[in-house]
């Protein structure tokens, strides 16, 4: 038995270091974008910041392109992530990278968050805190998420802890949620009383 935990451990070894190494070969960019304040961390995935409208004062939603983060009901997942990306940047001057479609249909801008030259998006993701999720148009790091996300799930972090695991998506623990609050149709039949 020892063996086998053995080879299985060396295994998940191997495969984040093959991970790690495709991943350094990757050219890396200096990205260009906006600077701003962060003045509140509203989810693990969504922000406010001053300094992105042309009034300075403004506070504009920003939410991190190519994640989704845990519902914030969704315990303890959702007030985890959120607190981790207070930690790093509550208070802080961030890098907004911005893709093909800069607003979602809620009007939220939409970006890839650097901090200290590291993509926190790919960060959160690579800690197990936030999941990778692909939305076209927005793609430019579709890959590196998908990297980042495959070995924290090797790594068993965060929502991946197979002692603590999310069992269900955020997508699909806020479709429950509506359902549960959604109130029973009435029948399209009549009952008889017997």
């Amino acid at each position: 038995m020892k063996i086998r935990g053995q080879s299985h451990a060396t295994f998940k070894i191997v495969c984040v270091l093959l991970l790690l190494l495709i991943s350094a070969c990757q050219p890396k960019t200096t990205p260009q974008g906006k600077t701003v304040k962060v003045t509140r961390v509203v989810s693990g995935n969504t922000l406010e910041v001053i300094g992105l409208e042309a009034q300075s004062n403004f506070n504009a939603r920003v939410r991190l392109i190519g994640v989704d983060a845990p519902d914030l009901q969704q315990q303890p997942w959702g007030q985890t992530a959120k607190q981790q990306l207070e930690k790093i940047v509550q208070g802080s001057n961030v890098l907004l990278e911005f893709d093909v479609q800069q607003k979602d249909r809620f009007g939220r801008y939409q970006a890839y968050v650097w901090y200290d030259k590291v993509l926190l998006n790919e960060w959160l993701v690579a800690q197990g805190y936030l999941l990778a999720v692909a939305r076209n148009p927005n793609d430019k790091y579709t890959q590196q998420l998908t990297r980042a996300q495959e070995s924290a799930r090797l790594m068993e972090r965060g929502i991946w802890n197979p002692f603590q695991p999310m069992r269900l998506t955020p997508a699909e623990f806020r479709r429950q949620l509506i359902l549960q609050r959604t109130p029973p149709q009435s029948l399209p039949f009549q009952s008889r009383q017997l």
